[in-house]
């Protein structure tokens, strides 16, 4: 007989097992981002409730010209986590149009996405010279001290949002370390408003955002031969207003067994007992100013759309 190989586990198996097994139990947001998770985070930023996508992207088509001026030239420009660099083409025509020759690092995990931009931005900004940089942040951000020149480092999105406070200044603080005197930092932050906006952002009427949440047990069942009944889970988002954050939940609504069989994993679940799977926090303008300065950055400038539901904030290097 010819043994089998053992199945590989994923290299966040004890991050899940540990945090389905807590007593407050946890799944880590970075599992949303498989081929069906980024697939429906598309269509949830074309969602008529999601703001914060065409909110950027407004203050972006507005005040490009104005950012560009403010951050000053010449500068090589690096995107973490930019993905297809779709919002960014605005920014990089502003800077193009103020230096003979742009420099465009794109940061991101996924080759395909940076394949995809360096492809478009080659067509559309034949003079930017577009140089990917496949990394996972969880290593550090090593590569920006390699960039020659001064640089302006994008963290658009309110990517920023998805850490809670410490984290966030943490990931900030190796930014900064790897950065040098006159370097500068475009932060994105979702502002503080109200629930009734907030809410049915993370929860909307068609329900895309309860199918981007559910696929995470999906994913789970796929990757670790669960037995998740994904009817048997439902989304819930909340706002909390101590935390300045949305919350996000997968509430189990009847007591069950699932099994993780690649583990040998068995979670007890409670009716009404919750997965949390993501915060989103948002931010006072005070409050990006403190996180940035505590980072190591100084705020110069920020831009907002009209109604201040997101911003975008110049931070320097001193």
């Amino acid at each position: 007989m010819i043994a089998r190989e053992p199945v590989p586990l994923p290299p966040y198996a004890e991050e899940v097992t540990t945090g389905l097994s807590s007593p407050q139990k946890t799944l880590p947001c970075k599992l949303f981002y498989d081929e069906i998770g980024s697939a429906l985070f598309e269509e949830i930023t074309r969602l008529p409730e999601y703001y914060p996508t065409r909110t950027e992207l407004e203050i972006l088509r507005i005040s490009s010209r104005e950012i560009a001026l403010a951050a000053g030239s010449p500068i090589s420009v690096v995107e973490l986590g930019a993905g297809t660099a779709t919002k960014t083409e605005m920014l990089l025509r502003a800077i193009a149009r103020r230096q003979i020759r742009i420099k465009f690092f794109p940061v991101d995990i996924s080759p395909s996405a940076l394949a995809e931009a360096k492809k478009r931005l080659r067509e559309e900004l034949p003079g930017a010279s577009v140089r990917p940089v496949i990394a996972d942040f969880s290593n550090g951000f090593h590569f920006l001290s390699e960039i020659s020149g001064r640089k302006l480092v994008l963290y658009l999105g309110s990517s920023i949002g998805n850490f809670d406070w410490n984290p966030a200044i943490a990931m900030l603080q190796k930014v900064r370390k790897q950065l040098a005197a006159g370097d500068a930092l475009l932060l994105g932050t979702d502002m503080v408003k109200s629930p009734e906006i907030l809410v049915p952002a993370y929860d909307d009427a068609q329900g895309v955002t309860s199918r981007f949440n559910k696929n995470i047990l999906q994913r789970i069942n796929r990757e670790f031969g669960a037995n998740f009944d994904l009817d048997s889970f439902r989304h819930i988002a909340e706002w909390n207003p101590v935390q300045s954050r949305m919350e996000i939940f997968l509430e189990s609504v009847k007591t069950q067994v699932v099994t993780l069989s690649l583990t040998n994993t068995r979670i007890r679940f409670r009716s009404g007992e919750r997965i949390h799977t993501e915060n989103s926090n948002k931010y006072t303008l005070e409050m990006v100013e403190r996180m940035l300065c505590v980072s190591g950055f100084k705020l110069e400038k920020s831009w907002f759309d009209e109604r201040k539901w997101f911003g975008l904030h110049l931070a320097r290097v001193g």
